[in-house]
């Protein structure tokens, strides 16, 4: 055994020393790709769990299965939340141990699980983290933006025009904004993105996380399209999205704020007369937002 793995192993008895009490709900982060990321603390909580709330039992049946393990499993999905969350009380209240996991990742980070925490807390149960793996904050400590704070989205709407109202609001945020998206809206999504940020804001689309074609790809907005269109490999997979924050500067924010109101005027009035009132709104010159109206217009 060299160096290495005799460290290693010196520290397998430590989750074995925590304290684990019963009648406590553990909120378990399981990997989000790669199985060697589960937790030493987490392995030895789920060889002593009475069950697992998980959210498809296939795969958590898998994930079990690498580590050796064969556990009792209860589906704890979106549409069954709310009655599985009043077992999992019972279950606790007689002094079990239940781990709760999604698919991939910390559960109720935009998966199943927050409905179940908060009926255990309101039960006046413990609820005890896990923390591991997420994907939010693994795209961000690989991407190299600079922005101070971070507001984490999630999934945006499937609907276009839901979609679009949703990046509206955020314009004008100056955090990095953190976006989950699925492979096949990642297009339309980056489109969106586009119209309503323009196209100079950096962008990380941050892909297949921790697994063997992952690939992690920083660029400015408006040359995202076409770099998502040159391989159709790029499209595959569960992809995090970073968006640059707003620019800082007050002249840059009172422009990103006019084009949203020249955007929102556009879809209901003439070009030339939704120009005019933004202007009136904003403050910002009519001829330059005429100006930028066309472009809208041209690129629709």
């Amino acid at each position: 055994m060299n160096q290495n793995s005799s460290a290693a192993a010196s520290l397998l008895p430590d989750p074995a020393q925590q304290t684990y009490p019963v009648s406590a709900l553990y909120v378990l982060a399981t990997p989000i790709g790669n199985v060697c990321d589960i937790t030493l603390r987490a392995l030895h909580l789920l060889s002593m769990a009475d069950a697992v709330a998980c959210e498809d039992t296939r795969n958590t049946s898998q994930l079990l299965q690498r580590y050796g393990m064969n556990r009792p499993l209860l589906a704890a999905h979106q549409h069954n939340e709310r009655e599985v969350a009043a077992k999992i009380v019972e279950r606790l209240q007689a002094g079990q141990r239940i781990a709760l996991v999604s698919d991939a990742g910390t559960p109720a980070v935009s998966d199943p699980g927050a409905r179940i925490v908060d009926a255990v807390r309101a039960a006046g149960l413990r609820v005890i983290p896990l923390p591991g793996p997420s994907a939010a904050v693994t795209a961000l400590s690989a991407s190299g933006l600079l922005d101070e704070q971070f507001q984490f989205v999630g999934f945006l709407p499937s609907k276009a025009r839901q979609r679009e109202s949703a990046l509206q609001a955020l314009v004008s945020v100056q955090a990095t904004l953190v976006f989950y998206e699925a492979p096949h809206r990642i297009v339309e999504t980056t489109d969106a993105m586009l119209q309503v940020f323009g196209p100079q804001r950096r962008v990380v689309l941050a892909r297949e996380l921790t697994k063997l074609f992952e690939d992690i790809h920083r660029c400015e907005l408006g040359q995202a399209p076409a770099w998502l269109q040159e391989d159709a490999n790029r499209q595959r997979g569960e992809f995090v999205v970073l968006l640059e924050g707003a620019p800082a500067g007050d002249s840059d924010l009172e422009q990103v704020e006019a084009e949203r109101v020249l955007r929102i005027l556009l879809e209901e009035l003439p070009l030339k007369q939704a120009a005019s009132l933004a202007a009136q709104i904003t403050g910002q010159k009519k001829n330059a937002l005429y100006d930028r109206a066309l472009q809208l217009k041209d690129e629709a």
